[in-house]
């Protein structure tokens, strides 16, 4: 056995981050990993250098691992598109939809796709760390899951089971994961880790020693919770960690809206990094009004989503903007809606409809999806980026050429995603776009790159991982999978 599956008592209890911590520890250790999530649900997405569209989750820790990104590792990608129906991305490429009522049944030819792209990465790599989805203890769901102890029980993963505690509540949490998981599954439970801690451990020392009394299994260590952490999250702007990383009241206030089916919003975590810039995920149009610059972001759903637009009533402060020199950045989808005109028979069936019309431009969808990593340079800074969509915009009046999209006075649009993860290209950007806004904003000559940020937040989470759980345990049950005879519960 050379593989594990990294499970959570809930979502957002920390499973990405996690993989991604041990991910770089074993590599650390001179192994060649793979990451792998046989399924993902999450409008955040990455194109490999191959053209395959993954999670971005599995992208950040293929980086983690050192090794290069590929469809493989997220074979199957789930991009709600409303609240009944997702897009399935198969390998990396378009496959279909998926409707509500089809989730715990129709996924036969999906579970074997994952099977099969995991069977054939444990060939070329020394470990293979999955993450799982959710909770394996979501048993309404567990009659043909492939994510979870589906997984586990097909190739025989040990599982480790991370809780959250900042969100209370943890130790029953675990208890009931594992005491509602039918014998077999149980079988394969090997551990417990507790996520997100702060305080003095000693305090909840008997609640760990009590928890692995009941259900048989140890706690294999305690994480504490990693301040200024929080990249790639899965969950777009719901979960984007840097909300708690507001600067001080001053600089270079952005408002990013926040979409109902935001997709890629990772677009705006450089800018979250950069000192002296606050960002606000809002909905509100006071906000929207008194930001120094705002960002519609992108979405899965751009029609519907501009809908929600108006109906907030942001598309008046957003005119208004535009109007007096005020900078607006549109990305991608949040790009389309700029337009005078969207004609979309395929993402949302619409038709025609009126887009904000702060852009010079008209907007068709095709039913092929473009999937790309283009380079440009700009005021002579390199640009890398990457692009994830159907609609296509072309220029109906005057406008200057900015990357792959237009600007109009302080209005700008590009449909690449990235861009401003590009140091040099973020800052300059930022620079006229405070001018823009009337700002004195600069940057700071001595700030770390994003690059550079990124890779110091994945050898914080390694340093936890090695400090802070038992590793030695951890390797056994890689080496190994999980002991033999472990008790039921419940």
């Amino acid at each position: 056995m050379r593989g594990l599956l990294v499970a959570g008592t809930t979502s957002d209890a920390g499973k990405s981050l996690v993989t991604a911590g041990i991910c770089r520890w074993l590599a650390r250790r001179g192994l060649r990993v793979a990451p792998f999530k046989a399924q993902n649900m999450s409008n955040n997405s990455m194109v490999c250098a191959d053209g395959a569209e993954i999670g971005r989750a599995q992208w950040l820790q293929a980086v983690a691992a050192g090794v290069e990104p590929e469809a493989a590792m997220n074979p199957v990608l789930l991009k709600p598109g409303s609240d009944r129906r997702s897009h399935v991305i198969a390998l990396g490429k378009p496959f279909g939809t998926l409707e509500a009522g089809e989730f715990a049944t129709g996924r036969r030819e999906l579970a074997r796709i994952a099977f099969e792209a995991f069977d054939e990465l444990r060939t070329r790599f020394d470990v293979v760390v999955c993450e799982g989805a959710g909770s394996p203890a979501e048993i309404n769901l567990r009659q043909g899951d492939y994510v979870n102890m589906g997984l586990a029980r097909r190739f025989g993963l040990p599982v480790v089971v991370v809780g959250d505690i900042d969100r209370g509540g943890v130790l029953a949490a675990m208890y009931g994961t594992v005491a509602l998981l039918e014998p077999a599954d149980q079988a394969l439970l090997a551990g417990w880790v507790v996520n997100k801690f702060r305080g003095d451990e000693a305090l909840l020392r008997p609640g760990l020693d009590r928890i692995a009394e009941l259900t048989h299994r140890p706690v294999l260590g305690v994480l504490p919770w990693l301040d200024g952490v929080w990249i790639d999250s899965e969950d777009a702007l719901a979960a984007a960690g840097w909300r708690h990383e507001q600067q001080a009241t001053g600089g270079l206030r952005v408002a990013v809206v926040r979409f109902p089916r935001a997709s890629n919003a990772t677009d705006v975590d450089a800018l979250a990094a950069e000192p002296g810039v606050t960002v606000t995920l809002t909905a509100d149009p006071d906000t929207v009004r008194a930001a120094d610059l705002v960002v519609l972001p992108g979405t899965r759903a751009t029609v519907g989503d501009l809908r929600w637009l108006r109906e907030r009533g942001l598309e008046p402060a957003l005119t208004a903007r535009a109007a007096a020199g005020r900078p607006v950045l549109g990305i991608c989808g949040g790009y389309q809606m700029l337009a005078e005109t969207i004609v979309d028979d395929v993402e949302s069936g619409a038709g025609t409809v009126p887009g904000l019309g702060l852009l010079p431009t008209r907007v068709s969808f095709s039913v092929e999806k473009v999937l790309g990593r283009p380079v440009a340079r700009w005021r002579g800074h390199a640009v890398a980026a990457y692009e994830i969509h159907h609609g296509s915009a072309t220029p109906t009046g005057e406008a200057e050429p900015f990357l792959d999209g237009w600007r109009r006075g302080a209005v700008w649009g590009t449909t690449w995603h990235g861009t401003l993860d590009n140091d040099g290209f973020r800052r300059a950007w930022l620079t006229e776009a405070a001018a823009q806004a009337g700002v004195s904003w600069s940057p700071t000559a001595d700030a770390p790159g994003f690059a550079t940020l990124r890779e110091s937040m994945l050898d914080r989470l390694a340093d936890a991982v090695e400090e802070r759980l038992d590793t030695d345990a951890l390797l056994r049950l890689i080496e190994r999978g999980a002991p033999e005879g472990l008790p039921g519960v419940g």
